[in-house]
Order: C-alpha cells, then sequence, then structure tokens
C-alpha cells in the first residue's frame, strides 16, 4: 500500500488525476474513482447518523459497517486487491435477519421520513445504492471480486431496516411509527 499522508495539500491533483493504492495514477473521472467516492460518502453519512440517540446495539454494528466501509475503499483503491472478506457479507445478513425479526410487517410502502435519525439511516440507504450502481459501473470496465458489490447490495437493505428501527427507538421509551404512504389506489380500495 502506499505511504500514509503526511501532508493533505500535495497539489499532485492538480492536473485531474489522483494516486491509487498501487502508486498509479488515474483520472478523478474515472469508474473506480466515482466507486470510491460513492463508499467515501456512504461512510461519512454514517458518520453523520452516528451523532444521533439510537440504540447501543444499532451503534456498535454502525461502527463496525463504518470500518468494512473502509476496507472496502482500501480494496478500491489498490486493483486486484482483496480487503472486504465474504464473512462481512454475513454478518450483515445476521444484523438484517435479527433486526427484522423484532418489527411489524410491512403492509404497505413507508415514505423516508420520520425521526431525524431514520430519515438519516434512509440516506445512507440511498447512498448504498448508488455506491452499488457505481461499482457494478467499474465491473463493467474492471474485473472486480463480488463481495463489494454484494455488501453494498446488503448494506443498502440493512439501512432500510434500521431506519425502521430508528423510527421505533425513543430515548422517553414511548414506541414510535414508520411513516406510511398514502396511496389513492390503497384508499380506494380500502373504502370499497
Amino acid at each position: 500500500m502506499g505511504k500514509r499522508l503526511t501532508q493533505i495539500a500535495t497539489r499532485t491533483g492538480d492536473n485531474g488525476t489522483t494516486g491509487l493504492g498501487d502508486n498509479t495514477r488515474v483520472s478523478k473521472n474515472s469508474p473506480r474513482i466515482h466507486a470510491l467516492g460513492e463508499v467515501d460518502e456512504l461512510n461519512s453519512n454514517i458518520g453523520v447518523l452516528l451523532c444521533e440517540a439510537m440504540p447501543p446495539e444499532v451503534r456498535t454494528l454502525l461502527v463496525e459497517i463504518q470500518h468494512e466501509l473502509f476496507n472496502l475503499g482500501g480494496e478500491l483503491s489498490i486493483p486486484g486487491f482483496e480487503l472486504l472478506k465474504p464473512q462481512a457479507v454475513l454478518a450483515l445478513d445476521d444484523a438484517l435477519a435479527e433486526h427484522n425479526a423484532a418489527l411489524p410487517r410491512l403492509e404497505e410502502f413507508i415514505l423516508p421520513a420520520g425521526t431525524r435519525a431514520a430519515s438519516i439511516a434512509h440516506v445512507c440507504r440511498t447512498v448504498a445504492r448508488r455506491a452499488e450502481r457505481a461499482v457494478v459501473a467499474l465491473e463493467a470496465h474492471e474485473p472486480l471480486k463480488e463481495t463489494p458489490r454484494q455488501y453494498l447490495n446488503r448494506l443498502s437493505d440493512l439501512m432500510f431496516v434500521l431506519a425502521r428501527v430508528l423510527n421505533r427507538y425513543r430515548t422517553d421509551g414511548t414506541v414510535g411509527d414508520d411513516v406510511y404512504w398514502k396511496s389513492e389506489k390503497l384508499a380506494k380500495s380500502q373504502a370499497e
């Protein structure tokens, strides 16, 4: 891996290129850099989410996810390198099963809204989907392992479930709920 930065303003990117972990330089507009940027944005949004009140087990999970996203960024920064392990996807599967089991069954669509924490989790969900699309776009140009794509796919699902968990979480002991879509078609069918 390349040297760690000791100064931030290196001016080496002034020409529109950036360095990868293997010391090669690529355009800042390359699919690899797009994918890296989307993963970085996702990790930053999770950092914002961690500023909110939440159950301790959700906080622990999100911190672990931040570390795995950093691993994913490291993997994307070095072509051919593997840093994100398949076990990370399995950990998301386990978290999905655990948190989804504690939620009521969805009967209709929900809006990306509710508490501030749940709303930020929905933003994380959409950024995870965008990061997944960027990784798929990179795969069209270069071979990648399947774990990064799978991890981002699972993570977006988990962020949806965690948004529902966070909509129910209250520090005063009460229980909240999701914000349901007011479907005209659904309302009409229920009235009939």
